[in-house]
């Protein structure tokens, strides 16, 4: 070997090494920041405005990157778990993913409820006559099962309010059919019975924008196997919080209001989650910035 590359080859051994020594002396936060936040998520219209509002400020306020990973609510459960993705924002809790939470709860972080009073039914368009349909038990009516072809339209099937809605069936001694589909699958099935003046059941939730869309209402279930109220909470992968401190403090901070989650789902529907979830952001400065004041920003 000449002096020359000698030299060459000791600059740069002393370059990776000081590289080396700069990432050993930086804070494991700061480093954090470079690693892409995982967020899963599934396409339900509350789901998908939240998860876009909490991607944009992680990404505009706290400089944090972010990947959305679109999968199936059981997978996303899954994931928290064996640590592939970092963060899921559409826990429903205690009742509607008990049987998920209950199977990884010990290997998770619950950052907290992100909004409340939210609830799971069966609702028909409120011009069917409530004297005729105004309980999950006025379903076994001969006359009501008719009109119906004995099939309640539901959402993903592995969705909790569909195995909810499959344990309804028995529990009131339903002789009907539970069909599946996508959110947006359900809402076009709702779409067009309203439209030809057809009856229709549909498993939904709120909140949810086809409530201010259409005139809607819940079938009243007195034996409450579709659950009561419901908080939407953030759940992590075990270890978050550590790796990224701003970002668990910001998540535990955030709380939004039916109403307003409500209205950034409906304008979506015209345009996208993403634009709407901006627009929300700038027109709600001061609430953003409580927000994001635990994470020091």
């Amino acid at each position: 070997m000449t002096d020359d590359k000698a030299l060459m080859n000791r600059r740069h051994f002393l370059a990776g090494t000081t590289t080396t020594l700069a990432l050993a002396g930086t804070p494991l936060s700061v480093l954090a920041q470079a690693k892409p936040i995982r967020i899963g998520w599934t396409a339900w219209s509350d789901a998908e405005a939240v998860t876009n509002i909490a991607k944009l400020i992680l990404e505009q306020r706290l400089a944090q990157k972010v990947e959305l990973v679109m999968t199936d609510v059981a997978l996303q459960y899954a994931g928290l778990e064996r640590g592939q993705i970092d963060l899921m924002l559409m826990a429903w809790l205690p009742g509607t993913h008990k049987a998920y939470y209950e199977k990884v709860k010990g290997t998770v972080e619950d950052l907290g409820a992100l909004y409340t009073d939210a609830k799971l039914g069966w609702a028909v368009p409120a011009d069917i006559p409530v004297s005729t349909l105004k309980t999950i038990d006025d379903l076994k009516k001969p006359e009501v099962m008719e009109k119906l072809g004995g099939k309640i339209q539901g959402i993903d099937a592995g969705a909790g309010l569909m195995k909810l809605s499959e344990a309804a069936i028995k529990t009131y001694g339903l002789d009907y059919k539970l069909l599946t589909a996508s959110d947006a699958a359900m809402v076009s099935a709702l779409d067009r019975a309203i439209q030809r003046k057809q009856w229709i059941v549909v498993t939904t939730w709120s909140p949810h924008w086809m409530f201010s869309q259409y005139k809607l209402r819940y079938l009243e279930d007195p034996k409450q196997a579709l659950g009561g109220a419901e908080s939407i909470h953030a759940l992590a992968r075990k270890g978050f919080s550590a790796d990224f401190p701003a970002a668990a403090a910001f998540i535990r901070n955030l709380k939004i209001s039916l109403a307003d989650l409500e209205g950034v789902m409906l304008k979506a529907r015209d345009s996208n989650a993403a634009k709407e979830a901006a627009a929300y952001i700038a027109s709600h400065g001061e609430q953003v910035d409580r927000w994001v004041a635990a994470a020091g920003k």
